[in-house]
């Protein structure tokens, strides 16, 4: 039975871009005797510093908690969002999953709605500005409150806690060939939508946040179900079908029955 080799020498083909409004090009590094234990951060992490020693210019690339919480650290790896590997994102991406000589493509996730700020990082502010639209709630929730007194019903909770595991990375939209924001704004609907607490902004909130989406230039959802695949959470699509049902009630009731959306959810 043969062993991992204790050391792992790859190529980085990275893609570098000055700014935004500046071409970009791919460039090669070479990252030798590395630990097949260490994260792909880490290594971006000694390559940058073997650059800075050379007087050489580091390549930019966003990142944050490292514990695959954040979603900050998004990277297109070979042509795949975060990496070979399914619900891990890129800071848990190892390098014990390549093999020694191979050559690593690096790329920033690619959407006109995440324009590239420089090398490796995007603006994913639109992501913010479709979570402003609608996720949130104007009841005041106080306090805890005891557990018992707003009873929810479990498939009800646990769809609501698989919907709110979405870290807002943007895989599902690198890996859609519409660069579609569907599975993402899916999840913030839903999150809220399936609990007590979101029901008086139901009908307003999936309007507001699906034309924010429109808005920032996210492609349409074709059902491909490539954002499934890619989301380092394993987001289900079944929620897209969810939204797309809330979508079309609060629409009905926007256009026969305007007022129904300043008093209620859409039920």
């Amino acid at each position: 039975m043969s062993s991992s080799p204790a050391t792992l020498s790859v190529t980085l083909r990275v893609w570098r871009q000055p700014g935004a409004n500046q071409p970009g090009r791919f460039a090669d590094y070479p990252a030798k005797d590395l630990n097949p234990n260490m994260s792909f951060l880490e290594m971006l992490d000694v390559v940058n510093d073997e650059l800075t020693a050379k007087g050489e210019e580091p390549i930019a690339f966003a990142h944050d908690c490292r514990e695959g919480i954040c979603g900050t650290c998004s990277l297109m790896i070979d042509g795949k969002p975060h990496g070979p590997h399914r619900g891990v994102a890129t800071c848990q991406t190892y390098l014990r999953s390549f093999k020694d000589g191979d050559v690593i493509v690096v790329e920033p996730f690619r959407a006109r709605a995440f324009p590239v700020v420089k090398d490796l990082v995007t603006d994913r502010s639109a992501f913010d500005d479709i979570q402003q639209a609608g996720g949130f709630i104007t009841v005041r929730t106080g306090s805890a409150p005891e557990a018992n007194n707003l009873p929810v019903p479990k498939e009800d909770s646990d769809l609501a806690m698989d919907a709110a595991a979405c870290i807002g990375c943007g895989a599902c939209v690198a890996a859609c060939k519409n660069a579609s924001a569907m599975l993402f704004v899916a999840a913030k609907v839903s999150h809220l939508g399936l609990l007590p607490q979101g029901q008086a902004e139901r009908a307003r909130r999936v309007l507001a946040m699906v034309q924010t989406m429109d808005e920032a230039g996210f492609g349409g959802c074709t059902n491909q179900y490539e954002c499934g695949a890619a989301c380092p959470k394993l987001i289900s699509v079944d929620f897209i079908a969810r939204l797309n049902r809330d979508y079309r009630r609060a629409s009905f009731r926007a256009a026969f029955k305007p007022q129904a959306l300043e008093t209620a959810g859409s039920g």
